[in-house]
């Protein structure tokens, strides 16, 4: 496995959108070992093949440890209710913002062996599929944040996370 190269928010990449896997193949396997050790490696919860510069609709997700979503052409099919918190992405490293997102969220994709799977998730995991699938349509969230955190705000917010 490689860790791959997270793209930055300047990277034009992270604004185009992603095309379908038509078949899933060695290489789309590769990939996702790669994309979830990277986004481990760099501590994150998600990662999306745009962040890595592959404009394909795959997305890894590992909201508790040791329990790896990986989705191939993954839609949202039901949403419902509110939440707003604290947001970040590796694609924009030292930003933070606050967004409001459904804290409940139904996704359809294929797994990795092609299998249709019906995923669910409330909070974290919520927020997590939106995030990461706007990253497949160009979104960033600070296009749909309710606003950024200052720098002194930012640096407040890291150290109440200690």
């Amino acid at each position: 496995m490689a860790k791959l190269r997270i793209l930055k928010d300047t990277d034009p990449t992270l604004r185009k959108k992603s095309r379908a896997v038509d078949t899933i193949t060695k290489r789309t396997l590769t990939l996702l070992d790669d994309m979830v050790e990277t986004m481990r490696k760099a501590n994150g919860v998600g990662l999306a093949g745009p962040q890595v510069g592959v404009l394909r609709k795959i997305v890894v997700i590992e909201v508790v440890e040791g329990e790896v979503l990986e989705l191939i052409n993954p839609e949202i099919i039901e949403r419902s209710g509110s939440q707003t918190g604290y947001e970040g992405c590796l694609s924009l490293p030292g930003r933070t913002g606050i967004v409001t997102r459904p804290d409940y969220v139904k996704v359809k994709a294929l797994d990795r062996n092609g299998e249709e799977k019906i995923y669910e998730g409330t909070g974290l995991l919520a927020r997590c599929f939106c995030h990461e699938l706007d990253h497949l349509d160009g979104t960033l969230y600070p296009d749909v944040a309710d606003r950024m955190l200052s720098d002194e705000e930012y640096e407040e917010y890291m150290e109440s996370d200690d």
